[in-house]
């Protein structure tokens, strides 16, 4: 038995997306299963040239880089690696977002790219979400270990609490930077309408109007920032994505409080046709899942999508709901479809995956014959538990995580 306490130091690379799942409850989580052999200090901005304070340290976790200095980062990589001081890279993202990305001119312009696929070929250690990601890091840095986003299950947004309704809820929960994954759905709102009325609810959940619009005076050639309109927002296109442009809503009060944009929790009730759920901080968005039945993850298929995590389907599974996704990357890795080819209930399904090549009819044939049929709903939304709990909780992956950290430190 170990007798020392190993010191962790931890670098998160932001205060309130990412790094709660990569850096920050893994390694409060480690603390806590193991009090007495790990001992996790968090920093967001280390002192880079102070020798003393790296040297405390028994290894060195940080996400993408050391800091938000990539010059500083790889001069503190290569120190570490001369002290032997073992040191691990997190990365859950592609490092160069497509065209289609709201982020890639800012990575590009900055060569972001670049410095973190630098840093992967210094780092000592790797570790990233899915198989899919690490074959692809291994081309740069082939010491990779798979640590997948995991759920701490008695986090309060995780403990199903299941509004009530007699229609099949159908969801979508996300950000700002998925246009192009949603434009996979256009004209299902429409043609569930047609068939289905009455029968199903479309659930918008994350809608966000902040954010700055950049404009260029031409007289005086200079920029200037003003808050975004709501109909300049991406949400908005979203919207009219999952509305049919308001067709399923039709003309009357509830369109119009909704094109007043004014936020509330949630807009529109139980027997609304659409409900729009405003945006929530990342330590209770979960939360949502409760009020829709199907989780809908459609993607468009390219490396930047192809690597990410399967977190949508971690975060279902935990909920219970029934997850609709496409047949590629991230969700290729726990998904079994459930509808075999001809029709037919595969068993052993815990989901319905559709393949790009479907995607113009069986996005709008797989949600309706949810709709048409709840007790599937509940069979896929049980299935899918099964398959990502206990497997995908803090408590099992942090038991990986101890086992390799010990490793690394020791030998």
């Amino acid at each position: 038995m170990n007798n020392k306490k190993y010191k962790i130091l931890v670098l998160p690379s932001d205060r309130t997306g990412v790094s709660k799942f990569r850096s920050i409850d893994p390694h409060i989580y480690l603390q806590k299963m193991y009090p007495d052999e790990f001992w996790v200090d968090i920093q967001y901005n280390p002192p880079y040239y102070d020798d003393n304070f790296w040297k405390q340290y028994d290894l060195v976790h940080y996400h993408r880089s050391v800091g938000p200095d990539y010059e500083a980062s790889k001069a503190v990589a290569k120190r570490l690696t001369q002290w032997g001081i073992p040191h691990v890279m997190d990365l859950d993202d592609y490092w160069l977002p497509t065209p289609d990305h709201p982020a890639h001119m800012m990575v590009k312009d900055a060569k972001l790219d670049v410095k973190i696929r630098e840093n992967i070929q210094l780092a000592q250690y790797m570790t990233t979400t899915t198989s899919v990601f690490a074959s692809e890091i291994s081309k740069l840095n082939n010491n990779v270990t798979l640590f997948p986003n995991a759920i701490d299950h008695e986090e309060k947004q995780y403990i199903p609490k299941p509004t009530e309704s007699n229609k099949v809820r159908v969801g979508w929960l996300g950000g700002s930077s998925h246009i192009e994954d949603l434009n996979i759905l256009s004209g299902v709102a429409g043609r569930l309408h047609s068939s289905s009325k009455d029968k199903f609810q479309i659930v918008l959940c994350g809608y966000d109007l902040r954010g700055t619009m950049t404009v260029f005076d031409p007289k005086t050639k200079k920029q200037s920032q003003r808050p975004i309109l709501p109909k300049e927002s991406v949400w908005y296109k979203y919207e009219q994505l999952m509305t049919d442009n308001y067709k399923i809503i039709g003309e009357g009060d509830y369109k119009n409080e909704l094109l007043s944009f004014k936020k509330k929790s949630i807009t529109g009730d139980e027997n609304s046709p659409y409900r729009r759920v405003w945006t929530k901080p990342i330590t209770t968005y979960a939360a949502n899942y409760n009020f829709f039945d199907v989780s809908l993850a459609p993607l468009k298929e390219h490396i930047f999508n192809k690597v990410k995590s399967q977190l949508k389907v971690i975060e279902a599974g935990f909920h219970k709901k029934a997850f609709i996704g496409q047949d590629f990357g991230p969700y290729t890795v726990d998904c079994i479809n459930a509808i075999q080819s001809g029709g037919g209930i595969n068993p052993k399904g815990n989901s319905l995956l559709i393949p790009k090549s479907k995607n113009h009819k069986l996005w709008f044939k797989y949600i309706k014959r949810l709709v048409d049929n709840p007790s599937l709903v509940e069979d896929l939304g049980e299935k899918l538990y099964e398959t990502v709990y206990p497997q995908y909780t803090l408590k099992t992956v942090t038991e990986k995580r101890a086992q390799f950290y010990r490793h690394i430190i020791t030998k």
